[in-house]
């Protein structure tokens, strides 16, 4: 099974879409900062919290709605669909 996440930092008002096979491991690592130094949630302060995923049987459909949520309309709808307005 593979997790589509959306992370939100509400110190900053972004949001952060990723995508992985293991979703605590990966929440985990982005409050930690250790996803590297040039990684995005690691660039920002704050606690980043889960407020939406979507499971999917293989890869290839979380990369595909991955790539659908990073639109600008994906963004749209994750703000407007999980509580998160935009300030």
């Amino acid at each position: 099974m593979y997790t589509v996440y959306v992370l939100y930092n509400a110190k900053h008002d972004k949001i952060y879409i990723g995508q992985t096979s293991n979703l605590e491991q990966r929440l985990n690592l982005h409050n930690a900062k250790t996803l590297g130094k040039k990684s995005y949630t690691a660039k920002i302060d704050g606690e980043w919290r889960l407020i939406d995923k979507e499971e999917y049987e293989n890869r290839s459909m979380a990369l595909k709605r991955e790539k659908q949520l990073k639109s600008y309309r994906g963004r749209e709808f994750v703000r407007n669909h999980s509580g998160v307005a935009q300030r």
